[in-house]
C-alpha cells in the first residue's frame, strides 16, 4: 500500500475539500487528486462523493477514515515523545531541597536517564525552598510536610521519623532509645526558625509538657552535627538525613508524634512541563532508575 496516496486520501477526508488538504499538506491540488485517484483505482473502489466544491467520503471510505485516524494518531503520538525526549536532552531543571540527602540520588538518576540535561540544585530550610518554588525561581523542590497550599501539585514518596543524638561521649552512647521526657534534662541544639524539622520536634515536646534545661538555635544542618560532636548538647534530625558519623550515636525517641512526609512539590501551572513531568516520572517508576 502507498503510504503517501493513504496520507492524501486522510487530508482529504478530514478536511472535506481537495483544496483545503493540499493547502495543510503543502502540495498542488492535482497532485492530491493524483494520489488519491491512484489509491481508487488500485483497489477498484470509490472513496469519495463529490460535492460541488467538497467532498464527502462513501460507506467505505468512512470506514477507511477511522483506521487512517488510528494510523496518523499514533504517528503524531510518536513525534510528540521524540520531540519530548529531544526538549529533554536539551533541558534544565532547577530543584530547591532542605537538605542533600534526598534530592542528590533523586539529580543523579534523572542525570543517567536524561544525561544532556542541565540540573540545578539550592538548598535552605523548609520556608525558604518554599518561597523559591512560589515565586519561580525553582521548579519543582523536595519538602517535609508541605501543608494545605492550593497552587502546588504534591507528590508524597517518603515517610520518615525524627531521631535525636549526641557524642560519642555521652551517658546514652549505651541506649537505644530515650524517652521524650528524657530531654528534659539536657541542652537541645535546633535549628533555626522556618526548619520543619524544629517546628515538628517543638510540637511533641510542647504536647508532651517537655521543657529542656536550654537551646541552642544552629544555623544549618551541617553546625548542628559538628556542635553535637563538639559535646554541646543533644541534636534532632530525620532518620533518612542522619547518614554516617562514627563520632555520633543515633537514638530513637519514644512518647512523642515525630512522624513527617518528605513531598516532591511543583506549581500545578507548571505540573506538564516537560522537564517537570520527567522528574515526577522517575519518582513514579524506581524500578526504571
Amino acid at each position: 500500500m502507498n503510504f503517501l496516496q493513504l496520507r492524501a486520501f486522510h487530508a482529504v477526508a478530514s478536511a472535506g475539500s481537495f483544496t483545503r488538504a493540499a493547502e495543510r499538506l503543502h502540495v498542488t491540488q492535482p497532485t492530491l487528486s493524483g494520489q488519491v485517484k491512484d489509491l481508487e483505482q488500485s483497489f477498484g473502489v470509490k472513496l469519495f462523493e463529490r460535492r460541488g466544491r467538497g467532498v464527502t467520503t462513501t460507506e467505505l471510505g468512512s470506514r477507511l477514515l477511522a483506521i487512517t485516524g488510528q494510523i496518523f494518531g499514533l504517528e503524531a503520538e510518536a513525534e510528540q515523545l521524540l520531540a519530548g525526549a529531544r526538549a529533554l536532552a536539551r533541558g534544565r531543571l532547577r530543584i530547591g531541597a532542605d537538605a542533600p540527602f534526598l534530592v542528590l540520588p533523586l539529580m543523579a538518576t534523572l542525570q543517567r536517564r536524561f544525561p544532556g540535561f542541565d540540573l540545578a540544585v539550592s538548598f535552605g530550610n523548609s520556608q525558604e525552598v518554599l518561597r523559591s518554588l512560589i515565586e519561580g525561581r525553582n521548579d519543582v523542590a523536595i519538602l517535609p510536610d508541605v501543608g494545605k497550599e492550593p497552587r502546588l501539585h504534591t507528590l508524597p514518596f517518603l515517610h520518615d521519623r525524627l531521631v535525636a543524638f549526641v557524642d560519642r561521649g555521652h551517658a546514652w552512647t549505651r541506649r537505644r532509645s530515650i524517652q521524650l521526657r528524657d530531654l528534659a534534662g539536657e541542652r537541645l541544639l535546633l535549628r533555626e526558625v522556618g526548619s520543619t524539622t524544629r517546628a515538628t520536634f517543638e510540637r511533641a515536646l510542647k504536647r508532651a509538657r517537655v521543657r529542656p534545661r536550654a537551646t541552642l538555635e544552629i544555623g544549618s544542618r551541617e553546625a548542628v552535627r559538628e556542635a553535637v560532636a563538639a559535646g554541646l548538647g543533644v541534636g534532632v534530625v530525620a532518620a533518612s538525613e542522619f547518614g554516617h558519623d562514627d563520632r555520633l550515636h543515633k537514638l530513637e525517641v519514644q512518647g512523642g508524634v515525630l512522624q513527617t512526609t518528605e513531598y516532591a512539590v511543583c506549581l500545578k501551572a507548571k505540573r506538564e512541563d516537560r522537564a517537570v513531568a520527567a522528574f515526577f516520572e522517575v519518582l513514579e517508576d524506581p524500578i526504571g532508575s
